[in-house]
């Protein structure tokens, strides 16, 4: 019986290590995105790669077998398509549905005969992207955006605008997107160049131009085009403010902080689709706003909510002291490392931005407690109707799985998890099954979210939709909106 075992995961194995040259060519020849249940399988490992396909019994209590999915990526493999993304979990469900008796090559070539040959979408790629800053969230996006070169199509960084540090600036900077206290090792290499100021990640060059004042920059003298500018400094959040960044070389400013004014706060999955393409100024409010928007959309949508009240518990971040010692604002001096922090929170109010047609009134607080990463928001939410525990859960799960927020929102019946189980997860937002409580028209959800890995991969679909590189996902089941593709800026 053991013997068994051990030879049925070496078949596994063997079917991954087959799958991921085939991936990898689609990716950087064709710009294909392979997904699993909306999780991406691009640059993933052997191992990566199984735990993904065990993840479909959340589906259908049953584990997708690599043994099903491997022939539809040879399929794929064969075919003349252009950048897009395609989920082979989806392909298997609709194949299994299917009553023609096709192959699975005739049946993939069938289902995807809108996007392939004289129908398959073009490039709308490369698209040069600026950072502007490189603390905790840039380093971060850096990290995606440098992950998702590979296809040569995408997002590309180009440069990082820091004031200078002192000595050795660009070593230490460096140093810094090698190794993270939390998020671990950079997947890859690093080389730094002192005399060109620059930094080249995975064959990225990235320059580093140093700089106190965004309207002094002239970024057509690095070569950068109708670049998108991402500022996560936080240092100015209005649009006269931000507009400053709108120089030579600079088509759009992306606020990774909650704007003031008329800027326009987007949380990607919610209501990025509904963005003027003339907007040059954009902001992607805060992670907390970003985890709570979805499930209230989700909630809304199904159950109507008459009022609510979010509490986060959310990580120290550096905007807090070390020691004791003064600070602009209450409770926020006080040792963040020590204690416990009551502080406001400006997520309830962004609510409305994101969703201007939801009228239930929202209030929020929020705790900082002695964690570096990983937050929980804990939404009590008040019914139009009555509904069960069971309802509510089986709602969300499906939600998750397939949909608008699929790519935002996640879910997990796990028993015993924790907040650092939670490091590295790239959904805005994930449903604690077990915490849930739902008492006639009240439901009570507990939502985790990784409030900097997260919060960055919202950005980074926000910063691919407003370029035009946001491709749909195929096959399409029964969402028209993904069918739809991104407006060009």
């Amino acid at each position: 019986m053991t013997t068994d075992h051990l030879d049925r995961w070496n078949a596994h194995e063997a079917s991954a290590e087959a799958m991921i040259p085939i991936i990898g060519r689609l990716y950087r020849d064709k710009g294909v995105t392979i997904l699993l249940h909306s999780r991406s399988l691009v640059n993933k490992s052997v191992i990566s790669i199984l735990r993904t396909h065990r993840f479909a019994r959340q589906i259908d209590g049953e584990e997708l077998s690599i043994e099903q999915t491997l022939p539809f990526l040879e399929a794929l493999s064969a075919l003349d398509l252009g950048p897009c993304k395609i989920d082979l979990g989806r392909l298997v469900m609709t194949y299994r549905t299917d009553a023609r008796g096709l192959s699975i090559p005739e049946f993939t070539a069938a289902t995807l005969l809108d996007i392939t040959d004289g129908n398959k979408a073009e490039s709308q790629g490369p698209r040069d992207v600026v950072l502007y800053g490189f603390g905790r969230i840039g380093r971060l996006v850096a990290r995606l955006l440098i992950e998702k070169a590979g296809s040569g199509n995408g997002l590309n960084l180009r440069a990082v605008v820091v004031r200078k540090g002192g000595e050795g600036d660009l070593a230490k900077r460096a140093s810094l997107l090698r190794r993270d206290s939390v998020h671990g090792q950079f997947d890859g290499t690093i080389k730094v160049d002192t005399g060109n100021n620059t930094i080249t990640a995975n064959g990225s060059v990235i320059e580093f131009i140093y700089s106190d004042d965004p309207a002094t920059i002239d970024y057509t003298e690095f070569g950068i085009d109708e670049a998108i500018l991402i500022d996560n400094t936080g240092r100015w959040r209005d649009r006269a403010g931000l507009a400053q960044h709108l120089r030579p070389g600079i088509a759009k400013v992306l606020l990774t902080a909650p704007g003031k004014g008329d800027v326009p706060n987007i949380v990607h999955g919610v209501n990025h689709r509904d963005l003027d393409s003339s907007e040059r100024i954009v902001s992607c409010a805060s992670c907390t706003t970003n985890a709570i928007v979805p499930p209230l959309k989700a909630m809304d949508d199904e159950f109507g909510i008459v009022r609510g009240h979010v509490e986060t518990v959310h990580s120290f971040t550096n905007d807090q002291n070390l020691l004791d010692n003064f600070h602009k604002a209450d409770r926020r001096g006080r040792s963040a490392p020590f204690n416990l922090v009551i502080t406001e929170t400006g997520a309830a109010s962004a609510v409305a931005k994101a969703m201007p047609d939801f009228k239930a009134k929202i209030t929020g607080n929020s705790i900082r407690v002695p964690t570096p990463d990983v937050s929980i928001a804990i939404l009590n939410l008040q019914l139009e109707r009555e509904t069960t525990r069971a309802e509510v859960l089986e709602y969300l799960r499906q939600a998750s799985l397939s949909g608008p927020l699929s790519r935002n929102l996640d879910y997990t019946a796990a028993t015993d998890v924790v907040s650092s189980d939670f490091i590295g997860s790239r959904a805005a937002s994930i449903v604690d099954a077990n915490a849930t409580i739902v008492d006639g028209d009240t439901a009570i959800l507990y939502l985790w979210y990784d409030n900097e890995f997260g919060y960055s991969c919202q950005v980074v679909r926000t910063v691919q939709y407003i370029s035009g590189i946001e491709y749909p996902t195929y096959p399409q089941i029964g969402h028209p909106a993904e069918a739809t593709l991104t407006a060009t800026p």
